[in-house]
């Protein structure tokens, strides 16, 4: 009879912790391509992107005036965020300037002709109201195909218009739109 009792005293202590309709969920949607850039990168497969461990969570992160990293439960992205990273920063590159950029494995019998990486050094809500994305990216030649390899960091700041996480996300993904745009230009 106790161990019932207990079974059940856990189970109404889960239930409260888990309500789904508090949850918010924010997706990584940059705005649609709004310029054509000329095609430099042809058939690129994307590898997926590296995000420092903060960024890599469900959890929305920021900053706040003590320099502390938060984040709470009830706010998380609507999806794996290196994998919503790679999909968003895909289709952006593509929608840019035409070439076809394809997170990987790659899924089409000709193989491409680069590969791309990005590793995210911080992408930060910083307590300054500007969110932050630095790191470096790589586009090297696919086997045997030849060509050079190229090496670049950046640095992009995006102002966190209003507040929350749903603000955070807003610049978030208007800070992988202008990534993308470097990347297509390979600036």
């Amino acid at each position: 009879m106790k161990s019932a009792s207990l079974s059940f005293l856990c189970l109404i202590a889960l239930a409260g912790c888990s309500n789904p309709e508090k949850t918010g969920r924010h997706l990584i949607d940059p705005p649609a391509a709004s310029q054509r850039l000329p095609d430099r990168l042809g058939l690129t497969e994307l590898r997926e992107v590296s995000l420092p461990q903060y960024a890599a969570g469900q959890e929305i992160t920021w900053q706040t005036e003590d320099g502390a990293l938060r984040s709470t439960p009830e706010n998380i992205w609507a999806d794996d965020p290196a994998r919503a990273m790679t999909l968003a920063l895909s289709r952006q590159i593509t929608a840019l300037s035409g070439a076809t950029v394809i997170a990987e494995p790659w899924p089409l019998a000709e193989g491409p002709s680069r590969r791309l990486e990005v590793r995210v050094e911080q992408i930060l809500a910083q307590a300054d109201g500007n969110l932050r994305l630095s790191g470096v990216y790589f586009v090297s030649p696919a086997g045997l195909s030849g060509g050079r390899d190229i090496v670049r960091r950046f640095d992009l700041t995006v102002p966190v218009a209003g507040e929350g996480p749903g603000a955070i996300a807003r610049a978030q993904s208007r800070a992988v739109a202008l990534l993308a745009e470097q990347i297509a230009q390979l600036r």
